[in-house]
């Protein structure tokens, strides 16, 4: 099998670690990867923002770059597969764009989705001896309806231990945008998540999307913690060593 990598904006810019860890999995279990060129931004900031004609050209490359593609697309983060899988095609008016839209929103994954509900995969082969919790991302969560899937391919991972992290599907404080327009009521949730993770005793907290990652890390780098955040996709490519 071959997949398409949807790289993100987040993931091209400030993870590109965690898209190679992407690739090393899918290519463990025996998934070829694809990076098909050109790819910018979904549109989705602008779309979040209420300025859908602004997403259009940026929406209109997606197209552009993934039409001519086959297979899955995958990506490592539920907030851009939920946009493309269920707003992307409403942008287009024009009914050949509208139908190719749908054609590639229908193909369109999150990592963790893509192995447990395609492949039927958990056990990746990861070993990681360490204590994690789990932080569940919203747009995966509420827009994807991913509850689970992360949490079973965590528990098949060799060594580790996942505890229960209080007020778990509380959304961080991220939001994109949300973020930047109200930070005051951001930094109240993320200090609110970041004591629950405190709390927890986990020596790790993971999470399947780059935007909560982003803020959870920075939270906790504020403070000083020891506890480090990764990306879900980070502890499945692990072999034993701390990240």
């Amino acid at each position: 099998m071959r997949v398409q990598l949807f790289l993100t904006c987040l993931g091209e810019n400030f993870f590109s670690s965690t898209l190679q860890d992407l690739v090393r999995v899918l290519e463990r279990i025996g998934v070829d990867v694809a990076m098909p060129e050109g790819q910018t931004c979904c549109g989705q900031p602008f779309y979040n923002s209420g300025f859908q004609s602004q997403a259009i050209a940026p929406a209109r490359n997606f197209l552009r770059v993934f039409a001519p593609t086959d297979g899955y697309i995958v990506a490592p983060s539920g907030s851009c597969v939920d946009f493309v899988r269920h707003h992307l095609p409403e942008l287009f008016q024009d009914p050949r764009e509208h139908s190719i839209a749908q054609e590639i929103a229908a193909r369109t994954y999150e990592f963790s989705e893509f192995l447990v509900r395609v492949l039927n995969v958990r056990d990746v082969g990861a070993t990681f001896p360490h204590k994690v919790t789990y932080h569940a991302s919203c747009h995966a969560l509420r827009g994807l309806g991913l509850r689970e899937e992360s949490k079973e391919l965590l528990r098949a991972v060799k060594g580790l231990e996942l505890v229960p992290l209080n007020e778990e599907e509380t959304c961080c404080g991220f939001g994109g945008v949300f973020s930047v327009i109200y930070p005051e009521v951001s930094a109240s949730m993320m200090h609110a998540k970041i004591a629950n993770i405190q709390a927890s005793g986990a020596d790790y907290v993971v999470m399947g999307d780059p935007g909560c990652l982003m803020n959870i890390a920075g939270g906790l780098h504020k403070i000083g913690s020891p506890i480090r955040a990764l990306h879900t996709i980070q502890v499945l490519a692990a072999n034993g060593g701390a990240q």
